[in-house]
């Protein structure tokens, strides 16, 4: 069975410095019209920084939830920028860690009935520390925990972030790690 859908016609409703919405008419698989809002968003990248069992994480207030949330590093991938570069970019300026080398641990959807945002997930065991260097609008904490804790604490809904959550555990199975 056909399952894609063709796009018929792009209504742009919101135009942003991050996000653009639109309202599209699409054809269905039956060939029925339909509507589809998608929030379009030019994707980010999330590093977990990971040196002798402990791991870098930042609380930081989130407006959408009202809350401060525990998340791995991560920001919005740039214009021309690749997934490593802005890795290694937003690790340095939201932690002051230094990464020799990233390794991928592939991407993630993390809305895909409304947005096309792509983050790539990567770790990092090589880095050094300086001083973060963050946004003029970002206010955030830097963490030191131990991996076992950040996993205990994602089993018990104190780490929410879905991206931190599934670095935590794709990393445990390319680290072997018994918990």
């Amino acid at each position: 069975m056909k399952l894609e859908e063709q796009t018929k016609k792009t209504n742009i409703i919101f135009k942003g410095r991050v996000i653009q919405l639109n309202h599209d008419e699409v054809i269905l698989p039956n060939g029925e019209i339909g509507w589809r809002e998608v929030v379009h968003h030019r994707g980010g990248v999330a590093i977990l920084a990971i040196h002798e069992d402990n791991i870098l994480l930042v609380k930081q207030y989130r407006y959408p939830y009202h809350e401060v949330l525990y998340e791995c590093p991560a920001g919005k991938l740039e214009v021309e920028e690749t997934p490593e570069v802005t890795g290694k970019r937003e690790l340095r300026e939201e932690t002051g860690a230094i990464a020799l080398k990233l390794h991928s641990l592939g991407k993630m959807y993390p809305s895909p009935g409304y947005t096309d945002e792509v983050i790539y997930l990567y770790y990092t065991t090589d880095f050094s520390m300086t001083n973060a260097s963050l946004d003029p609008d970002e206010f955030l904490q830097v963490e030191k925990i131990p991996f076992k804790e950040a996993l205990h604490w994602a089993q018990i809904g104190k780490i929410v972030d879905a991206k931190t959550i599934i670095l935590l555990y794709r990393y445990l199975d390319v680290a072997k790690m018994s918990v």
